[in-house]
């Protein structure tokens, strides 16, 4: 049977922030009794010292993928299956990293986990975080792979008509990678994961969320890799995604029931999440769409929470954005913006996501006001020529514009 002063190694060795209290508290001993042990232990050689960080410095830690982003506009307009001219540009890109990039420019302390080549890209693109002030200690360095890339091809207007993503490093971002990256994450109190991270490394966030009262957000990439999320979320304080990747995932086996026989017949379809841009002949028609996207998004929304779930924000676009509420969902629009000073849309969802997940590192309770800047983040992207806007800076943290609220229609 292991020693007192075993099991107090073993809870250091999984939080090296953890305090003298928690010791005790875990293992039944009063604080002189873990002070002894602590003592003990660095004599012995076994622990080097503790560490402690300031609650209000400790940083967000942002978990996924770092890749160079490759952008082609169209200089008229696309004829698909022939050759069309356009402009090329790169620029730093991946979700984890779009994001970490954004909280760093609104001047919070942010640290990222994600998977680089050892190439000129990868070195450059870690590279040119630290100068930003992220902390990208821990992060994995492959010789054999080179560093990620994704090719988005966008219309004359700036809209995206089609990504390729090469995202295989991520794949190594595995249980193994987040035991060696323990000490990197034990002092968050807010983790931010992408859905490049393979499945079994989302499982152990959410069950480490859980045992160590982390506030977990998740935030989609497409909906193919919606399936990365099992059917339990537990440990997700806060859901991001759109509605294409919320159909996606209501419609995965595990959301279905479909791969199991239920005793009462049939499993209930999953709700029909309609297109945003689908079109009506008559105003009645618009009208009954619209009372149906409401009551069928609440409805998934139902069923996510029944899962576990705790939050959930769906972006939709140039509309703006859903968030719950309760039981309910309600609505926030877009600032509006004129047609001709948005430059392009890559990089404002990233955008989106930081600013909720910078106003909840702050008011954890307030979704709608931390949706509000997030809002405000993404349209200061979408007018800016590169994927993080150089135009962000703390001062934008000191407040929110306020935005009408409207209720989504209940079940």
């Amino acid at each position: 049977m292991n020693t007192s002063k075993d099991q107090l190694l073993s809870l250091v060795e999984a939080n090296p922030f953890i305090s003298q209290q928690e010791l005790g508290d875990q293992l039944g001993l009063s604080r002189s009794a873990v002070a002894g042990h602590l003592a003990q232990l660095v004599k012995e050689g076994r622990i080097l010292g503790r560490a402690y960080v300031l609650p209000t410095r400790r940083p967000i830690v942002c978990l996924g993928g770092t890749n160079l982003d490759r952008k082609l506009h169209a200089i008229e307009s696309l004829k698909m299956g022939s050759s069309n001219p356009a402009r090329q540009s790169e620029s730093p890109g991946g979700v984890a990293r779009n994001i970490a990039e954004n909280l760093a420019r609104l001047g919070l302390p942010v640290h990222l986990l994600t998977a680089v080549g050892r190439d000129p890209v990868g070195l450059s693109l870690l590279a040119q975080l630290q100068t930003l002030g992220v902390d990208c200690a821990g992060s994995l360095q492959a010789a054999d792979t080179p560093t990620g890339s994704y090719t988005a091809v966008l219309d004359a207007q700036g809209e995206l008509v089609l990504a390729l993503a090469h995202m295989v490093l991520a794949d190594r971002l595995d249980s193994d990678f987040l035991r060696q990256s323990a000490p990197q994450r034990a002092a968050a109190r807010w983790l931010v994961a992408d859905l490049n991270l393979p499945r079994e490394t989302l499982d152990q966030l959410r069950a480490e969320a859980i045992a160590r009262q982390q506030s977990l957000v998740v935030v989609a990439v497409s909906a193919p890799k919606m399936k990365r999320l099992g059917e339990r979320l537990e440990g997700i304080e806060l859901l991001v995604l759109n509605r294409g990747e919320l159909h996606a995932l209501m419609s995965a086996p595990q959301a279905t029931g479909s791969s199991k026989a239920s005793p009462h017949g049939p499993r209930e379809r999953p709700p029909e999440l309609l297109d945003d841009n689908a079109s009506a002949s008559a105003s009645d028609s618009d009208s009954d769409n619209d009372n149906d996207n409401d009551h069928a998004l609440t409805e998934a929304w139902h069923r996510l929470r029944e899962r576990g779930l705790r939050r959930l924000v769906i972006s939709e676009g140039a509309k703006g954005l859903r968030y719950s509420d309760g039981d309910r969902l309600r609505t926030l629009p877009a600032p509006r913006l004129a047609a001709r000073r948005i430059r392009e849309v890559t990089g404002a969802g990233d955008a989106m996501t930081a600013g909720i997940v910078a106003a909840l590192s702050r008011a954890p309770d307030d979704l709608r006001a931390a949706c509000q800047l997030g809002l405000k983040l993404a349209a200061l992207t979408l007018q800016s020529d590169h994927t993080v806007s150089d135009a962000l800076h703390p001062g934008l943290l000191d407040g929110v514009a306020p935005f009408p609220t409207h209720e989504s229609s209940p079940p």
